[in-house]
């Protein structure tokens, strides 16, 4: 009989994998010596530890994470957890990442709803699967449930309304939002539409209450029927601004709850050949960089992306040494670009 791949006399070998045991033999100590070495143990000679780490290096082993973080009640690992990898999160990972560099912690990045983004609750689902072996804290983007009660620290950015009893990191949204309407006042509007976010998140509707303050502000009459729900979402803007230029009175400007949003507008526009921004004046909120190479170049309200995740870090890492929650907010700024200008003739 013929013997199998990995056995041979009677000891098996993973051909999938490198063990403590190989690493072992390739340094000549033994796999304790090893485990101490890898989980930073005092009682092993500086040449042993460099003998270790060299056998580490030259054969690619790593350590078990879960198994790791057993032993030590800690895995050094902060998970970032999100919906999906869509540019808001995108560049708010990039700030965390940077923000992460020698700390000491590891990143976790972790798309709890990637198969079903509608999917209420993938959040606490994925606290559940992660915390406590994989991660310590969790870093959570725009979450569709209130998180609280956990046994991590979590640090929650873009929260969904009513989350006032956890940590948490947000844009100015109110004031961003009236920025941006009256950018579109003070260019002659006043068929402003507002092409909403998703109505859980307070984001989306601290910027629907800035499009109506500054309405207000302006003496201009609130139209309900040119505010709709785009959720943050492409698709279902582009189901709106159809919506909204069909009107018997269309409006001459949108202000989108979010860039991705704007993007939705852009389509429509190209598959009715309308000019941005001679017959339509489109603003949008995040600047993400999608947004920059579009044509005209979108103006939007702009969110520190990168700041938000470097904040949300620092935070998460305060919590960790024992500090307590916070709620940041962090100013927001008017980038005038190519999509808005004074109202059609």
């Amino acid at each position: 009989m013929p013997v199998p791949d990995g056995v041979a006399n009677g000891q098996f070998t993973s051909q999938r994998g490198v063990t403590i045991h190989d690493v072992a033999r390739e340094a000549g100590v033994s796999p304790a010596t090893v485990s101490k070495v890898m989980n930073n143990r005092y009682g092993v000679a500086s040449a042993t530890q460099a003998r270790v780490k060299a056998a580490v290096t030259k054969l690619g082993y790593e350590a078990s994470l879960v198994a790791s973080s057993m032993r030590r009640s800690s895995s050094n690992t902060i998970g970032v957890l999100l919906a999906g990898f869509d540019p808001f999160a995108t560049e708010v990972i990039k700030g965390i990442s940077a923000e992460a560099v020698g700390k000491g912690y590891e990143l976790l990045a972790y798309s709890g709803a990637i198969a079903d983004e509608r999917a209420v609750g993938w959040e606490h689902r994925s606290i559940q699967r992660l915390g406590g072996s994989l991660i310590d804290a969790a870093i959570v983007m725009t979450p569709t449930i209130r998180i609280s009660g956990t046994a991590i620290p979590i640090v929650t950015v873009d929260p969904p309304a009513g989350l006032t009893d956890s940590a948490t990191i947000a844009s100015d949204n109110l004031a961003g939002a009236r920025e941006a309407t009256k950018h579109l006042i003070d260019l002659g509007h006043v068929r402003i539409a507002h092409i909403r976010g998703r109505t859980d998140l307070l984001s989306a509707q601290l910027r629907e209450q800035g499009y109506v303050q500054a309405l207000a502000e302006a003496r201009l009459p609130y139209d309900p029927s040119l505010t709709l729900t785009g959720a943050y979402r492409r698709d279902w803007a582009v189901d709106c601004a159809r919506k909204l230029l069909d009107l018997p009175y269309p409006p001459t400007a949108i202000f989108c709850a979010n860039d991705w949003s704007a993007l939705g507008v852009y389509d429509v526009c190209a598959e009715r050949g309308l000019r941005i921004p001679e017959d339509l004046s489109v603003i949008g909120f995040d600047d993400i960089p999608e947004g920059h190479v579009l044509a005209p170049p979108l103006t939007t309200i702009a969110q520190n992306l990168p700041e938000i995740g470097a904040d949300a870090f620092r935070l998460i890492r305060s919590m960790l040494d024992g500090g307590g929650s916070d709620n940041i907010t962090v100013a927001t700024t008017l980038m005038h670009r190519g999509s808005t200008g004074p109202v059609p003739a």
